[in-house]
């Protein structure tokens, strides 16, 4: 399915997050292809009231960095799209195929022709991280995963993401696949808004599956009792990564933190932002409905 070829819901949706992207100082023109950046792994962080928009921290919020597996979450938006249109169902099997099957670890390491379910498929890339299940996501949607990059592309411009562009579905290294902490920021807010049903599967803390149990790579999930997810990544190149969120007291905000030299450095420091700008979010209703 092409970007044109949306629904009336999912248009009337994208105008509620260009609102967002309005109030974050971004533009919904598109952007140049990224080209690759040397010396990636420097901190750049955002916290967005998700409630109104505002941002309330940020450093280096518009320069290039590059995603690792949080890329995985533009994944799951899309897949969550064809959820929510009715195309895929949690039980629908999807095939592994050798390009899946070939992926570099962290993967679940199913073999070539055999089948898994879209639920198990979700939790894998939640938990584990696994890259095998991003690409078989990506494959069983577009029929390849350098088409469903293009597609997590142009969904990442709709929704005024206008510096990030993604090569591939699982964020294994890539010199032209980059974003800023600012895009993530408002595919946090997005993902949740448009999909809550299936927000929840971030909140998964273990996922067993073929006799093994793999536990969730966020270790600030559920700080403060209000940290409900999102995605870890790591790439040598860009360090260690986390778009999160964290939501209590009818206050709702996105911290984006990556460039860490550890993930122990990257969660103190998320840690830290929860716990000083959630008690500055905005109560009420959100901006974009």
């Amino acid at each position: 399915m092409t970007f044109q070829a949306m629904t009336p819901w999912r248009v009337s949706f994208f105008r509620a997050i260009a609102a967002i992207a309005i109030v974050l100082g971004l533009s919904l023109h598109l952007a140049a292809p990224a080209q690759a950046i040397e010396n990636l792994r420097k901190y750049a962080g955002i916290v967005v009231d998700a409630k109104s928009g505002e941002v309330l921290y940020e450093e280096a919020g518009d320069q290039k960095r590059y995603p690792a597996s949080v890329a995985k979450v533009m994944t799951l938006y899309v897949l969550f799209q064809e959820l929510s249109a009715g195309n895929l169902s949690l039980s629908t099997k999807m095939t592994v195929s050798k390009h899946a099957a070939s992926a570099v670890p962290t993967k679940l390491g199913l073999r070539a022709g055999s089948t898994i379910a879209v639920e198990d498929a979700i939790k894998s890339l939640v938990t584990l991280s696994a890259n095998d299940m991003a690409r078989v996501i990506a494959e069983h949607i577009s029929g390849s995963e350098s088409k469903f990059a293009e597609r997590m592309t142009a969904t990442a411009r709709a929704m005024g993401m206008r510096n990030t562009t993604y090569r591939n579905a699982s964020g294994l290294p890539d010199g032209g696949q980059t974003t800023t902490v600012r895009d993530q920021a408002i595919l946090g807010i997005a993902i949740y808004q448009h999909f809550p049903q299936y927000y929840e599967f971030f909140q998964t803390t273990a996922f067993r599956y073929n006799g093994k149990t793999y536990g969730n790579h966020n270790r600030v999930l559920g700080y403060m009792g209000a940290v409900d997810g999102i995605k870890t990544g790591y790439i040598n190149a860009a360090g260690s990564n986390l778009l999160t969120a964290a939501r209590k007291d009818n206050r709702h905000i996105v911290i984006v933190a990556f460039g860490f030299n550890s993930a122990g450095a990257r969660d103190e420091k998320v840690r830290q932002l929860v716990a000083a700008y959630l008690p500055k979010g905005r109560r009420g209703d959100y901006l974009a409905q």
